[in-house]
């Protein structure tokens, strides 16, 4: 089946299915700058592209758009999207399919953690990333003191998908393991979380005690 037929089958029109060609071309130069070590920017876009400077910043009106549009091509390739976690359950629902995805793009996600570029791509969607997971921690840190509620929302963010690239190079570890420890890691965060009640963090939570053993 043609591009066209597809496009007419999915009620796209050939206009809409310009604009995603021409953006997929964007993103995929993005990608290509980034595994080059090269500046990301509308000029260097348009000569490599052969894209118009006015039509990519018609797209893309500033260095940020261009660099979370690729983030989110990077995510699509992955798992069909960010799954950036919506409510607690989902802290650990979510990392084999994405410790697994990275897994299989694992030259593209290298770049993303290893290179300037690449950070700022991610960081591009920061305030994204950071109001969800404040949203699905919020339970588990609400009797917290204000400053501790961020530590330990900001430790878990952390588990849940950036020790990717030390775990593999460091510890030869697959995307199914590192699944596993990351999501017992989470686990006794939060167990550890509603244990210690409103207690800071540089304090010991009460001892919690084990299913089946009497008093």
């Amino acid at each position: 089946m043609s591009a066209n037929e597809q496009s007419e089958r999915h009620g796209m029109t050939k206009r809409e299915q310009k604009k995603i060609e021409l953006r997929n071309r964007i993103n995929e130069e993005l990608i290509a700058l980034i595994s080059e070590g090269g500046d990301i920017n509308h000029d260097v876009l348009a000569e490599r592209t052969t894209v118009s400077r006015r039509t990519i910043y018609r797209y893309y009106p500033d260095r940020d758009a261009l660099l979370e549009s690729v983030w989110s091509h990077v995510a699509e390739m992955a798992f069909g999207g960010v799954k950036v976690p919506k409510n607690e359950a989902e802290l650990t629902t979510t990392l084999h399919d994405i410790y697994t995805a990275f897994d299989r793009l694992a030259p593209i996600i290298t770049l993303v953690g290893s290179t300037p570029q690449g950070r700022a791509m991610r960081l591009a969607s920061k305030k994204r990333r950071v109001e969800s997971f404040i949203a699905a921690a919020a339970d588990a840190v609400r009797e917290l003191p204000p400053e501790d509620q961020k530590l330990a929302t900001a430790v878990i963010q952390v588990l849940h998908a950036a020790p990717w690239l030390e775990l593999r190079d460091q510890w030869q570890l697959t995307g199914e393991q590192m699944a596993r420890a990351t999501s017992w890691a989470i686990r006794t965060l939060l167990a550890d979380l509603r244990a210690r009640g409103g207690a800071p963090l540089d304090e010991p939570a009460p001892v919690i005690a084990m299913a089946g053993v009497g008093c």
